[in-house]
């Protein structure tokens, strides 16, 4: 939602073309998921102005733990109506404070947000100032899971825990608290508890105990007759000087919760109230006025410690039934888990058998009508191959014909030319005898017979 990137937090985060501040954040219940991540902010440089490359994605750091998400929710009441989401997250350098991160409809209500609240005080009473920072991205590193979670605190409904309608930030914005639960702002801003309304989970962190002498917070031991806080022996040995001064001899180690006798220089594993003097005694411990003939306090000790055996065991079985019950709900619904996975399977296989059937049905119509296409064009060219041989044989009669046509046009024209120079033959031999003198009257008559016979021949 708020950034599709995961990095591992061995490899180095993404690297941007501008300088940004990078801090490291968590979010979740410590006792069941912690959520890890990086932000990239743009440096607070107090300059007036606002960063180019800005997204409408906002950080609010350091709200004080006393004010509850309605109280902030309060706080930035007038620009509820343009905010999307808000996930509240803990910053590791800020102690007893959390951060939120807002995610706007637009740039210009990010902006808006900016310039009205940055540097104001979160109330009258307070000294305490908002700081807002735009955030470049979120990324997040990974999920640590410290005991298996329920359904009904682990997992992120799709509908408002109060309200049971959907999440949608389109129609109203969403808050998500520090156990990862989401809620509509509106439902959660009438939540005036710090704790989350699903879980129960509180966003304020138990504080952390000190020594009382040394300030140190490391193998600490807590007297469980006064409540004095020391450091053990391999720090300040505040613990044993305490003991020495007071003669408290039990001391509870905070870590472990395991109580230590420094008369006894060993761990003991239960203690019980004596009703003679009320002071906390090992159990089975000696009594002082045994030798005297009291016999009560062993009986009475003894009494209950035999009752505490009895709902130690109880406790035990009720545990272990109660580990069975866990052990055969996660076989049923594992079982039901497979099983639903069976039918999916089922359904996904008949799925492909039908859309491979159906695709089959498909190619085989578009194959016989590619055979049917490919027996047209068949005829089709076997029609041509004949019409081919046909033009063919017409072509060849056609070349004939013409050649004997050609042939009886020259044998013409060889006639006409031996015509032509036959004549040419004659008409040069009349030019020749009208070209000789003329003889004698006495010879006239013979040159008009030649002519009369020349002119009869031709």
């Amino acid at each position: 939602m708020w950034s599709s990137s995961r990095v591992s937090e061995e490899e180095p985060s993404e690297s941007f073309p501008f300088s940004t501040s990078v801090f490291n954040f968590s979010s979740g219940n410590p006792r069941i998921e912690e959520t890890r991540g990086l932000m990239h902010f743009f440096p607070d440089d107090s300059s007036p102005s606002l960063p180019v490359e800005r997204k409408p994605l906002a950080c609010v750091l350091g709200v004080p733990n006393h004010m509850t998400y309605a109280d902030f929710c309060q706080f930035c009441g007038s620009f509820i109506q343009h905010i999307l989401e808000m996930r509240i997250v803990r910053m590791d350098s800020m102690e007893d404070r959390y951060s939120v991160l807002i995610r706007f409809d637009e740039q210009q209500s990010t902006d808006a947000f900016y310039t009205h609240y940055n540097g104001r005080r979160f109330s009258s009473l307070e000294v305490e100032v908002c700081r807002v920072v735009f955030t470049l991205d979120v990324q997040y590193t990974g999920s640590i899971e410290h005991a298996q979670p329920s359904n009904a605190t682990s997992t992120e409904q799709p509908t408002c825990p109060v309200c049971l309608e959907r999440l949608d930030q389109d129609t109203n914005g969403i808050l998500t608290t520090i156990c990862n639960h989401s809620f509509h702002v509106s439902c959660i801003s009438k939540w005036a508890d710090s704790s989350c309304p699903v879980c129960r989970y509180c966003q304020q962190q138990a504080e952390k105990s000190i020594c009382f002498i040394c300030q140190t917070t490391e193998n600490l031991w807590i007297c469980v007759i006064c409540g004095f806080v020391g450091c053990g022996r391999y720090k300040g040995g505040h613990a044993i000087i305490h003991w020495k001064e007071t003669q408290h001899c039990y001391s509870l180690e905070v870590e472990t919760k395991r109580v230590w006798d420094y008369v006894g220089d060993n761990y003991v594993h239960r203690l019980i109230q004596s009703k003679t003097d009320g002071k906390l005694v090992e159990l089975n411990s000696h009594c002082v006025n045994a030798d005297s003939g009291c016999g009560s306090c062993g009986d009475n000790a003894m009494r209950e410690a035999i009752l505490n055996s009895k709902v130690e065991a109880i406790v035990n079985e009720y545990n272990e039934l109660l580990a069975t019950q866990l052990e055969n709900q996660k076989l049923y619904f594992e079982s039901l888990l497979q099983q639903v996975e069976q039918e999916t399977e089922g359904k996904i296989s008949v799925a492909v058998q039908k859309a491979v059937s159906l695709k089959q049905q498909k190619i085989q119509s578009k194959i016989d009508r590619c055979n049917k296409e490919k027996k047209f064009l068949d005829e089709l060219n076997d029609n041509l191959l004949k019409n081919e041989e046909i033009w063919k044989a017409k072509i060849l009669e056609i070349e004939e014909r013409e050649k004997k046509a050609l042939k009886r046009t020259d044998d013409k024209i060889t006639g006409l030319e031996k015509q032509l120079s036959d004549l040419m033959v004659c008409l040069e031999g009349g030019k020749a005898v009208e070209q000789l003198p003329l003889l004698n009257d006495t010879n006239g008559g013979t040159v008009s017979d030649i002519s009369k016979e020349s002119s009869s021949t031709l």
